[in-house]
């Protein structure tokens, strides 16, 4: 049985949160650099970063900052 306090991205956002992780530190953004491009806070990025935020239009605008595909997260 699985723990339920497990850490949120252990419970099936991992992947989407990695995937934001990589392709935002791929272009050499620091958190506040992927906040102030996509109009989100720092820690609306740091919560989708951990995997407790997977909001598609917060992925949407983060993939259009970053110039990928929303995709992207979805895929790996």
């Amino acid at each position: 049985m699985r723990d339920i306090r497990a850490p949120v991205a252990d419970r099936g956002h991992g992947g989407i949160a990695a995937a934001v992780r990589r392709s935002r530190e791929a272009v050499g953004y620091s958190v506040e650099d992927l906040a102030i491009t996509c109009g989100l806070t720092g820690a609306e990025i740091t919560r989708i970063e951990i995997g407790a935020d997977v909001d598609p239009g917060r992925l949407r605008r983060i993939a259009a900052a970053l110039r990928v595909p929303t995709s992207t997260f979805l895929l790996n």
